[in-house]
C-alpha cells in the first residue's frame, strides 16, 4: 500500500479538539501541519470553563506526560481538584432550596483557555488561516486559505467548528444546515471579591444549577478561576471568575435579546424577576450585576450526526464540532471532540501501517463517531428542555445522569 509519507495530515481549526488531533499526531510520529483563521490563542472571547470527564483516558493516551500533568492545576477551584467527590446542587429558583442534591463522582473543570494553551505546547500553529476550500486529487489533497494560499496533504481533518465549511462542502448546505433550538440563552463571566461572589460560590464549590418552578427560567452557575489560577492571588486586586448562564424557552411574541452588553444584563435582571422571581438573595447578587460584566447571548443549535459518503477515497473528513454540534447541557461535546481526535489518529496509524485502505480507515471512524455523536446530540438536547420544567425533572434526565463512557 502506497502512503504518501512526505506530505502531511493539514488539520483546519486549532482548538480543543484540532490540537488534540495535532498532539495525538505527534505522539506517533505522523507528520502534519495545523492551520487557524484567528489571530492568537487570546483573539477570541473563550473565557468560560468546560468538564472534562470520560475523555480524560484516551487524553492521556496521546499527550506528553508532562502536559498531561498540567491539566490538574488548571482547575477551577485547586482545593478540590483532588477530591473524589464533589457537592453537586440542583436548587428550586423560587425558594433557594435544593431540589437535588448529592456528591457526585469528580472530574475537572479546568479553565478553555489555560487547557488551549496547554493543548498548543510544542504545536506550531500557522495564524490568520481562513479555510475556503479544498480540491481532492490523485494522490492527497490541496486546501485553499482567505489569503490565496494553498497547501497540499495526504488529508484534510476539518475541525472547523459547528459553522464547518468543510461540512457544507462534504454534504451540502441543506445537509449541513444547524438545528435552530426555541432557547434564548445569556451567559455572563463575572468579576469580583470574594465577598462579591459569596452568593455564587456559597452554594457549591464548583458549579450548580436550578430552574424556577413557574417560569421555566434556568441557571448554570460554575467557577472560573480562582486568585490562586488567575494570578491576582496576594496583589490588592484579588478577584474570583464565574461563568453564570440564564437560559429559558422563548414565547412567540418575545422580542430578542437586546444586542448591548447592558441590555443583556438588563434582560437578566427582569427574567430574575419575573412572576415569584428567583429567591431573594440571589435576586440581589443579580441586581448588583454592572454593565460592565461581560455578557453574551448564544443562539442554541445542534445538528444530530447523519451520515454521508466517505468522501473521494477518504481524503476529507470532520471532527469535534464540525460533526456534531450539540447543546453545553451535559458538558460533553469537548469530551466527543478530544475522543474523536484519538481514534481519528488510531485510524490513521492504521493506514500508514498498511493494515487499511485509507478509505476504509475513514469510513470506520465515521462510522463510530456517527453512532456515538448522534445520541450525544440528542440526548443534550433532551437535557436543554428538560432543564425549563423543574416539577417534571428526575434524576433519570439526561441532564443529570452523564453517561460516563468507558474508553
Amino acid at each position: 500500500m502506497s502512503v504518501q509519507a512526505d506530505l502531511p495530515i493539514i488539520i483546519v481549526g486549532a482548538g480543543l479538539v484540532g490540537l488534540t488531533l495535532a498532539q495525538a499526531l505527534k505522539s506517533e510520529g505522523i507528520p502534519f501541519e495545523i492551520y487557524e483563521r484567528d489571530s492568537g490563542l487570546n483573539s477570541r472571547y473563550g473565557g468560560w470553563a468546560i468538564s472534562l470527564h470520560w475523555a480524560m483516558k484516551p487524553l492521556a493516551s496521546c499527550l506528553p506526560p508532562e502536559l498531561y500533568a498540567q491539566i490538574p492545576k488548571i482547575h477551577v477551584h485547586p482545593e478540590v481538584a483532588d477530591r473524589d467527590r464533589i457537592p453537586s446542587v440542583y436548587l428550586n429558583l423560587e425558594t433557594g432550596k435544593p431540589k437535588f442534591a448529592a456528591e457526585t463522582q469528580s472530574h475537572y473543570r479546568v479553565h478553555r483557555i489555560k487547557l488551549r494553551e496547554i493543548l498548543s505546547q510544542g504545536i506550531d500553529i500557522k495564524w490568520n488561516k481562513a479555510f475556503t476550500g479544498y480540491k481532492v486529487t490523485n494522490d492527497g489533497v490541496v486546501v485553499s486559505f482567505a489569503d490565496g494560499t494553498e497547501v497540499k496533504g495526504t488529508i484534510l481533518a476539518a475541525a472547523d467548528g459547528k459553522n464547518s465549511r468543510a461540512k457544507s462542502m462534504l454534504m451540502g448546505r441543506e445537509k449541513a444546515a444547524l438545528h435552530d433550538l426555541p432557547i434564548a440563552f445569556i451567559g455572563l463571566k463575572l468579576r469580583g471579591d470574594e465577598e462579591y461572589m459569596k452568593p455564587f460560590h456559597s452554594v457549591a464549590p464548583v458549579l450548580w444549577q436550578g430552574t424556577h418552578p413557574a417560569t421555566g427560567v434556568y441557571i448554570f452557575c460554575s467557577r472560573v478561576s480562582t486568585p490562586q489560577l488567575n494570578g491576582s492571588a496576594g496583589s490588592e486586586k484579588e478577584y474570583h471568575e464565574v461563568q453564570f448562564n440564564m437560559s429559558w424557552i422563548m414565547k412567540e411574541d418575545e422580542s430578542p435579546i437586546p444586542a448591548d452588553n447592558a441590555g443583556k444584563i438588563a434582560k437578566l435582571k427582569e427574567k430574575a424577576k419575573e412572576g415569584t422571581g428567583f429567591y431573594p438573595g440571589l435576586r440581589k447578587a443579580l441586581d448588583g450585576i454592572t454593565d460592565d460584566q461581560e455578557a453574551l447571548d448564544i443562539k442554541l443549535q445542534d445538528w444530530p450526526t447523519l451520515d454521508w459518503d466517505v468522501c473521494s477515497g477518504g481524503r476529507v473528513t470532520i471532527l469535534g464540532d464540525a460533526a456534531h454540534p450539540m447543546t453545553m447541557y451535559r458538558g460533553e461535546a469537548a469530551n466527543h471532540g478530544m475522543y474523536d481526535a484519538v481514534l481519528l489518529k488510531n485510524q490513521i496509524q492504521l493506514w500508514r501501517n498498511g493494515k487499511k485502505s485509507l478509505e476504509q480507515a475513514i469510513r470506520d471512524f465515521q462510522t463510530e463517531m456517527r453512532i456515538r455523536a448522534n445520541e450525544a446530540v440528542l440526548l443534550s438536547r433532551q437535557a436543554c428542555f428538560d432543564s425549563h420544567f423543574l416539577d417534571s425533572l428526575t434524576l433519570a434526565s439526561p441532564l443529570l445522569s452523564i453517561k460516563r463512557r468507558l474508553v
